[in-house]
């Protein structure tokens, strides 16, 4: 059975293009979308995805405040943030936090299924 992966992005052109890479994957399905911190809450208490992937920076409320909160929430849920502003301070902070991984947005989304396999123990080989 898929794992569901919950995306959090305040930009709908990111939240379509990564839905439309980890659905092409055999391994995963999107639970549901979020455009900021406080709807990734609401979505994550009712969906209890297997993973959450969120964005630093947006309205309302940012991906690390929204991270703390998802921690006490849902404790072992992994969480992957997908964010233009990886410096090694924003990674340091985001680990403290209890991020898994921190993905640069430069780099390629490809690299969120990567993290997502390896944290949620999915077998490797082709998507």
């Amino acid at each position: 059975m898929p794992k569901s992966i919950l995306i959090v992005d305040d930009s709908e052109v990111i939240r379509r293009a990564l839905r439309r890479m980890i659905e092409e994957s055999n391994h995963f399905v999107v639970c549901g979308e979020a455009a900021n911190g406080k709807e990734a809450i609401d979505q994550a208490a009712r969906l209890h995805p297997d993973l959450v992937v969120l964005d630093m920076s947006m309205p309302e409320m940012n991906g690390l405040e929204a991270a703390k909160v998802l921690k006490q929430m849902l404790p072992t849920i992994p969480l992957i943030l997908y964010t233009s502003h990886a410096d090694s301070v924003v990674k340091e902070h985001a680990r403290a936090i209890g991020f898994h991984a921190v993905v640069p947005k430069g780099t390629g989304a490809e690299v969120i299924l990567v993290h997502a396999k390896n944290l949620l123990g999915v077998a490797t080989g082709h998507s």
